[in-house]
C-alpha cells in the first residue's frame, strides 16, 4: 500500500490511495491527513481510489473519520473512481452521495461549484 497526499489548492487535497488499504496502512494515512486538516487550511479532500484494488472496514473508518474532522469547517469530500465493490461498500456505509466517476479536474471543478454556489 502506499498513498500521495497532494495540496492541489491551499483548501483542496487529492488523495491517490494505492494498492490494498487494510487496518496497518490507515494509521499512517489518518496522521498525515489529520494534520493537514488540522492546520486549518484544507476544506476539501478528494479521494482518488482509481488505483485501489482492496479496502477493509478500516478504511471506510478513515474516510467517514476525516469527514467528521472537515465537518468543523463545513468541508468537502469526494469519493472519486471507487471500483464496483467499494461502491457497494460506500453505499452501504451512507457515502453513495460523496461518490463520483471522472478526472480529478472534474472533481476539483465539482468542488468549486458546491463552495462557490
Amino acid at each position: 500500500m502506499h498513498f500521495q497526499l497532494e495540496m492541489v489548492t491551499r483548501e483542496t487535497v487529492v488523495i491517490r490511495l494505492f494498492g490494498e488499504l487494510d487496518h496497518h496502512a490507515v494509521e499512517q494515512i489518518r496522521a498525515k491527513i489529520s494534520a493537514a486538516i488540522f492546520q486549518g487550511t484544507v476544506s476539501t479532500i478528494i479521494w482518488n481510489l482509481e488505483g485501489l484494488s482492496f479496502m477493509d472496514s478500516s478504511g471506510v473508518g478513515l474516510v467517514l473519520g476525516r469527514m467528521r474532522e472537515l465537518e468543523a469547517v463545513a468541508g468537502r469530500t469526494i469519493l472519486l473512481n471507487p471500483s464496483p465493490t467499494m461502491r457497494k461498500v460506500f453505499q452501504f456505509s451512507g457515502l453513495g452521495p460523496w461518490m463520483m466517476d471522472g478526472t480529478e479536474e472534474q472533481a476539483i471543478d465539482r468542488v468549486r461549484g458546491i463552495v462557490n454556489g
